[in-house]
């Protein structure tokens, strides 16, 4: 995928007609987090997240977010429809869990920004918008003098029966972004995954690039 963005304006055009991605910040967050919760659970549903959503988790979660100061929503539209979004707010804000990693290795959370989901709707994907949602997090994180982002990801085992046939992880993608996992420095999330009965814990591997 190529890159669209328009840093300089707020505005990433894109190649698909009609398609526009802006950074929402403030009060424009919680207007867009009922969308956000959608999108989450419709696109976290499928591999490799097979995530099983739910409404209250997602409100909860959602609120927290928002309330993050220097948070930001990036989102993608199709007109007044929104396809696609992408979160980021410093790490210093996040869960104790989430900085523990960081924090065990001796590394300033203050100067670290966490990027959270990236959702777009599967016929959307191709043309762009996810090298716009960096562009424009990795610019708030910038802003607010982050010298550094992350983000986890769910680490699955390579035969986990779920894995459709062909699947592609994002890590060429992420690599060609500027970020690389590194060793040992691992947080946990639990949630519950379609077919389960209850949550269960997954391993998240940090990706990390430094500016």
């Amino acid at each position: 995928m190529a890159s669209a963005d328009h840093p300089q304006s707020g505005i990433a055009a894109n190649p698909r007609s009609g398609i526009s991605v802006r950074p929402l910040t403030g009060e424009e967050i919680a207007a867009g987090l009922g969308d956000l919760a959608d999108l989450r659970i419709r696109v976290f549903a499928a591999y490799p997240y097979l995530y099983d959503g739910d409404a209250a988790y997602e409100a909860e979660y959602l609120r927290e977010y928002a309330a993050a100061p220097d948070a930001v929503l990036v989102a993608a539209f199709d007109g007044d429809r929104v396809v696609g979004a992408a979160t980021a707010a410093p790490m210093l804000h996040q869960k104790a869990e989430f900085r523990a990693p960081f924090e065990a290795r001796g590394l300033d959370v203050a100067r670290l920004f966490y990027f959270g989901e990236s959702v777009l709707l599967p016929e959307y994907r191709g043309h762009g918008i996810g090298h716009a949602f960096f562009d424009q997090r990795e610019a708030q994180a910038r802003r607010c003098g982050a010298d550094a982002a992350c983000f986890a990801a769910v680490i699955r085992p390579g035969d986990h029966p779920a894995r459709p046939a062909g699947y592609t992880p994002l890590d060429a993608f992420w690599t060609k972004r500027g970020y690389a996992p590194i060793d040992g420095l691992v947080t946990e999330l639990g949630w519950k995954d379609h077919g389960e009965d209850g949550e269960s814990v997954k391993p998240m591997q940090y990706w990390l690039r430094q500016w």
